[in-house]
């Protein structure tokens, strides 16, 4: 008994049905005696299980995991959407303010309801080949007013990042994952620091590599969301647009014709 404990449920579930299948050709022998006709239906049957195998395995099997996964991806970028709504595009908003190249920046990522796979295919491909730099150092006021306010912008978010953290679907989306770690561990450099305004001019440049990473990775994911939403929910993507980081004439509110 002890033994049959550790055993799979799949394979006790296995080892059932053969019985099961065995006792009913017993039965079956017992009531007609006949036992050509018996192995004659039993060769059949055994003829037929490669194509049941392939039936099962190779087609139903793959619209399953089809199916799964566009589940699966949609909660995926619900987490996503989440993310943005809560920290993302805040946190874009205001480092943007500080790329280096920022017009090049906004006037690339100015996203609208014309674009085209093609469009999205450029920008991300320019984005991967790019890297954001950002003018931020010890010297200047409104970036240690940034980081201040970063700081407590991020250690209010610190337990829903935390979440986010936490979440297992995100294993299946590597990127995003990245994303969240690079964010967390700004979150981290900047709640150990209980003097913002009065560090080194090294540990200035340490924060400002944290933040570009974070920014590099942040910006990418971002295009891939809005195109996710231009695609599937036209009326977030519209949303969207009008809370876009980058457009600097963004509006929430709608204007009369």
């Amino acid at each position: 008994m002890n033994m049959l404990k550790h055993i799979d449920w799949k394979v006790r579930i296995g080892i059932l049905l053969v019985i099961l299948s065995a006792i009913l050709y017993f039965l079956n022998f017992t009531l007609f005696h006949d036992a050509e006709k018996v192995w004659f239906y039993l060769s059949i049957d055994m003829a037929f299980v490669p194509l049941e195998v392939l039936l099962v395995v190779l087609v139903i099997e793959s619209v399953i995991s089809r199916r799964e996964k566009s589940i699966m991806l949609e909660k995926l970028n619900m987490v996503i959407g989440t993310f943005f709504s809560e920290v993302g595009t805040e946190l874009l908003t205001e480092i943007s303010k500080f790329d280096s190249k920022s017009r090049k920046t906004n006037k690339t990522l100015i996203i609208n309801e014309n674009w085209v796979d093609e469009d999205f295919i450029n920008v991300k491909k320019d984005i991967t080949n790019s890297n954001y730099f950002l003018d931020i150092d010890g010297t200047n006021n409104d970036s240690l007013q940034f980081l201040i306010e970063t700081k407590e912008f991020l250690k209010g978010k610190h337990k829903f990042l935390l979440a986010l953290l936490e979440n297992p679907n995100l294993l299946e989306h590597e990127t995003f994952t990245d994303l969240l770690r690079a964010v967390f561990h700004l979150t981290e450099e900047l709640e150990k620091r209980k003097d913002i305004s009065n560090l080194s001019n090294a540990d200035y440049q340490h924060l400002k590599l944290d933040t570009e990473r974070a920014y590099n990775i942040m910006i990418y994911e971002w295009v891939e969301y809005m195109e996710y939403l231009m695609k599937n929910y036209p009326y977030l993507f519209s949303l969207a647009m009008r809370t876009n980081p980058f457009d600097q004439e963004a509006r929430v509110e709608l204007k009369d014709p």
